[in-house]
């Protein structure tokens, strides 16, 4: 599937790129995105709850800003952020992967935790092969082989590399399925695990605490919600805010912006254009 989305001023459109088939690789999802504009654009990037892995090929340039300043520029990995990211560049062509923290470790072959929230680059993590990646989709010209060779990659990474133990993924599952509302605080005495073991055993596999996750997996139903032009007010009770004002400071700290201005928010519409129905997160 492929449309456009009108990016901040008249000149800048993104096109995006979604597979046709699903990966190989459970809890991963793609898409592709080209920029082209008569300058640079700059746009926020909506947090998600998932890892990142922007593969950047051709002519462009791509740098990425998150929330302590740091700047990454091109193909990078980025972890579970909860502060607002912003994405500067001039004709970037790229493949974004999502992939849960149940599956990132073994696909990237590094913990989650290590990124600690911030990108780094994509040759500091796969040396080599991220270089021939780029290389690869840059000489071949259709999206759907693009994705094919980022799939066969990735499936093949993932052979090899470690999973999460069943109590972590277990905990993680029931974030996601519940939209973040479920209480974390009841996830210990589910698993059987102590909380203290709980919590050291998540961060350490998944790359943040449980109850950062929670809020970070509520903000983006709902920040899906506002994009797609429900009132604030309805999305704060169904998202399970304690109130309006209540979403609000979550936006503004997950954003900087406030719920209106979310809205409309160009960086929002492209990630919903390109993941439709993404069940963030989780594993098919």
């Amino acid at each position: 599937m492929r449309s456009t989305v009108q990016g901040p001023g008249a000149a800048a459109v993104w096109a995006t790129a979604s597979p046709l088939l699903p990966s190989r690789v459970d809890g991963v999802t793609m898409a592709g995105f080209r920029g082209r504009s008569a300058g640079p654009v700059e746009m926020p990037v909506v947090p998600h709850p998932g890892v990142t892995l922007v593969v950047e090929f051709g002519d462009g340039s791509l740098v990425v800003e998150d929330a302590a300043g740091r700047q990454q520029r091109g193909s990078l990995v980025a972890g579970l952020v909860s502060g607002a990211v912003h994405m500067r560049g001039e004709n970037v062509a790229c493949v974004e992967v999502r992939l849960s923290p149940l599956v990132a470790h073994a696909v990237l072959g590094i913990s989650p935790v290590t990124l600690d929230g911030s990108a780094v680059a994509l040759d500091d993590v796969w040396g080599r092969e991220a270089g021939r990646i780029r290389e690869q989709l840059g000489d071949v010209s259709s999206w759907e082989d693009r994705f094919a060779l980022t799939d066969a990659l990735l499936a093949r990474r993932r052979q090899t590399g470690p999973g999460v133990q069943p109590e972590v993924a277990w905990a993680w599952e029931r974030i996601v399925t519940s939209c973040g509302r479920v209480r974390v605080e009841d996830l210990a005495v589910e698993t059987g695990w102590s909380r203290k073991r709980l919590w050291g055993r998540f961060r350490s596999q998944i790359g943040l605490p449980p109850k950062r996750v929670a809020r970070l997996v509520r903000f983006h139903h709902a920040a899906r919600r506002l994009a797609s032009g429900q009132a604030a007010a309805q999305v704060a009770a169904e998202c399970g805010y304690v109130d309006q004002s209540h979403l609000h400071r979550e936006v503004l700290a997950f954003t900087a912006t406030a719920p209106a201005k979310l809205a409309g928010d160009p960086g929002l519409k492209a990630d919903s254009t390109a993941w439709p129905t993404h069940a963030i997160g989780e594993t098919r």
